[in-house]
């Protein structure tokens, strides 16, 4: 990959099983007596389900650091990780606690506190498993075994859908909450069913605030009318968390449930849309503020459903 910095680039490469990336220092194209001095690191972990794209990461000892080059499923090339300025090579982005906690089931940090990125390399669960939403399960498994065996047991787990409104959403949110303004227990703490602000302060919901669509879609459902109209309403009326989304047409399936379509001057003009496709005009896809990436010498800010469900006007939509 080059980058706007004549004297940098990248290559990645694949050596068996095992994946490396490398910075190149040095005009490639100019004839040197010296080979270019290089960086190589191994992918060892892959962060993100590649919906959007995946951001690759490296162990050095205990620690565990970013590597400057992602990968876009949108644009369906390599590019500059978010926040990386092209045309650098840094390889100390420190990840903490509080990042992998949205990215994967479990990390042991070997030096406590939020800032700190050691870990146990031996105990950690990449992913986001069951265990992230119906809590620990090896009480669960071992009960399991005991009914198998025709022994009485009360299940160990926790199950979401009894839980009520607000703690089930608190599930969601624990992770689509954002980053939050002041950690309260250390991350990977949290137990399903318990409230979430016990665990962290993701600070109070403004109605006039502007919450960036990034990882905050827990902060913009609660800014929308029909969610505070609705008290049984939460993610999961929406979303089945078992299964991939459907097609948008199945999902506004969801709004026209409690929502009449009725054929105002703007729905007109959308024709069939007014009963196949709510989402797109009501919870359009908006830049994101807080993220973006440098990409061919621009900057590109990458596009988030927002879950701030209103109307809205065909410049806010672009």
């Amino acid at each position: 990959m080059t980058t706007a910095n004549p004297n940098l680039s990248f290559q990645m490469d694949a050596k068996g099983d095992e994946y490396f990336q490398t910075a190149i220092f040095g005009d490639p194209s100019v004839a040197q007596g010296t080979a270019p001095r290089t960086r190589t690191e191994k992918l060892d972990l892959v962060i993100g389900s590649g919906g959007k794209g995946q951001s690759y990461l490296f162990w050095k000892d205990h620690e565990l650091f970013q590597l400057p080059v992602g990968y876009s499923t949108v644009l369906h090339k390599w590019i500059n990780g978010p926040g990386y300025v092209d045309g650098t090579a840094k390889f100390d982005r420190a990840i903490i606690p509080r990042c992998l906690e949205c990215h994967a089931t479990y990390f042991e940090s070997e030096l406590p506190g939020p800032n700190f990125n050691l870990y146990n390399r031996k105990n950690f669960v990449l992913g986001i498993s069951c265990e992230r939403c119906h809590g620990p399960g090896r009480a669960h498994t071992a009960n399991y075994g005991k009914r198998a065996g025709g022994a009485a047991a009360t299940p160990a787990i926790v199950n979401p859908a009894k839980l009520s409104a607000a703690r089930k959403s608190d599930i969601c949110t624990q992770c689509h909450g954002g980053q939050g303004e002041r950690e309260i227990l250390p991350a990977f703490s949290y137990v399903p069913g318990q409230p979430l602000e016990k665990y962290i302060d993701l600070g109070a919901t403004d109605s006039a605030a502007d919450v960036d669509v990034h990882g905050k879609q827990g902060k913009l459902l609660a800014k929308s009318k029909c969610f505070q109209a609705s008290p049984d309403m939460t993610c999961s009326t929406c979303h089945n968390v078992h299964k991939p989304e459907p097609d948008l047409a199945a999902m506004s399936q969801h709004c026209l449930s409690c929502h009449q379509a009725v054929s105002t001057p703007v729905h007109l003009h959308g024709g069939d849309s007014i009963t196949s496709n709510c989402v797109d005009c009501h919870m359009p896809t908006l830049e994101s503020k807080v993220v973006s990436l440098d990409v061919d010498g621009k900057k590109v800010k990458p596009r988030f459903r927002t879950h701030w469900i209103r109307i809205y006007s065909e410049a806010e939509r672009q």
